[in-house]
């Protein structure tokens, strides 16, 4: 009798303890379906890259999930807001000209400079919202913004960075130290003796023009201008500069003097987190100046393929006002270049500006004493001065830090060693 009672209890224990067991699984049970039943669709911990790209773009622009329909302005009846977006030492100097040349275009040559300047030595990616701002209002021909960046110095159209050779500043009405219409480089010497006019003048001339050209290098990347391309009122359209890392480089050590301060200034901008290896400086025989300019190079590879990233990943209308040249192709096929060009910008060519374009590249030698004068040069050499110029050690290195830049943009890499 005391076994059968004994073990009666054991079993009610048993049962007892198994119910308390479960009562915390039933409702937690019960709480994941409720939660769930408010949250139909669970976000993913750390979306994809195109995800991320994708976010970056969608600001309001679809309408039942498709692309609002053509919601950029016609372009043939509307202003043209276009930016040359480029690096140093990529030949942006020479393609902003074949605007400056264009007599329906208001062009600005790095206005962005200023910025630079009054702020150094501030990193460059700190700097990139007050570059957006500028040109937000520069494309609205509002100059006022210059005098941010100014102190106490008068502004007025010779304060802005290479106003000797902007054909608007030193062509009438502003000045009749040239005639807007005659194709040529503008003689600074004679610019020079223009009298120095308000700004507000040059705003009013600013709102005649149909095509408005700004030429900068202080944009790190592209991502810096999507608010831009996202704005009705400003609509800016994009061509995008590259050139083959290589030639770049060669031609950043031939100007080092000169690049120590941007190059600095883009260094402070790297990220504590990124693992740079430091390819670019090859040896302790390297000076300072080369040492910055050289490592620059990493994070301008770093920011080409970033762009590239972000287009591909675009939608139509981004893609639309959107052209990529290379300056290879530019100054080897300038009358096809030059076509293309201005069809992108609405604009149409004639005789005299081909001319132009041709005479520019096919000019004696390619080495100056002032390596960001526009002048004429060969444009074979000015390509290929890279491989007399780069030892084999330099070579190899800027080719494996930015292999997939130059696989992207189509350059080869240099097979052959240079004899000792």
């Amino acid at each position: 009798m005391k076994r059968r009672l004994h073990k009666k209890y054991l079993i009610l224990i048993l049962a007892y303890s198994g119910l308390l067991l479960l009562i915390p699984y039933v409702l937690d049970y019960r709480d994941k379906s409720a939660q769930h039943a408010k949250l139909p669709q669970q976000q993913p911990r750390c979306p994809d890259l195109e995800n991320t790209v994708a976010l970056l773009w969608d600001n309001g622009y679809k309408v039942n999930g498709s692309d609002a329909v053509e919601y950029a302005v016609n372009r043939s009846q509307s202003r043209i807001h276009i930016y040359l977006h480029a690096t140093w030492r990529t030949g942006s100097s020479f393609l902003g000209e074949l605007f400056n040349q264009h007599p329906d275009v208001f062009y600005l040559y790095e206005p962005m400079w200023h910025i630079w300047q009054a702020l150094y030595p501030g990193d460059a990616g700190s700097l990139q919202g007050a570059v957006r701002d500028m040109m937000n209002a520069l494309y609205r021909c509002d100059f006022s913004v210059l005098k941010l960046y100014a102190g106490s110095q008068n502004i007025t159209t010779s304060f802005i960075f290479g106003w000797k050779m902007n054909k608007v500043i030193c062509s009438e009405p502003m000045c009749d130290g040239h005639k807007r219409h005659e194709i040529g480089l503008v003689k600074e010497e004679q610019c020079a003796k223009c009298q120095k006019r308000d700004l507000r003048e040059l705003e009013r001339e600013c709102k005649k023009y149909p095509v408005m050209v700004i030429k900068g290098v202080r944009v790190l990347d592209l991502s810096t201008l999507v608010p831009l391309m996202r704005d009705p009122a400003v609509n800016l359209q994009i061509i995008q500069l590259f050139r083959d890392p290589r030639a770049v480089h060669n031609s950043r050590l031939k100007s080092k003097q000169a690049l120590v301060k941007e190059s600095i200034q883009v260094l402070r901008s790297k990220k504590q987190t990124d693992k740079y290896k430091r390819l670019l400086v090859p040896s302790n025989r390297m000076n300072r100046a080369e040492s910055y300019v050289s490592s620059a190079m990493e994070l301008i590879c770093d920011n080409w393929l970033s762009d590239m990233m972000l287009v591909v990943n675009s939608p139509p209308w981004v893609r639309r006002n959107y052209l990529r040249i290379r300056y290879e192709d530019l100054v080897l096929h300038p009358m096809e270049e030059l076509q293309r060009l201005y069809r992108f910008s609405n604009l149409s060519t004639f005789p005299a500006l081909e001319k132009f374009a041709l005479n520019m590249t096919h000019g004696q030698g390619y080495s100056s004493d002032k390596p960001f004068l526009i002048s004429s040069r060969d444009a074979k050499e000015a390509i290929y001065a890279w491989r007399e110029r780069l030892n084999v050690e330099q070579i190899s290195q800027v080719e494996a830090y930015c292999s997939e830049v130059m696989r992207q943009l189509g350059y080869e890499k240099n097979n052959m060693e240079k004899p000792t």
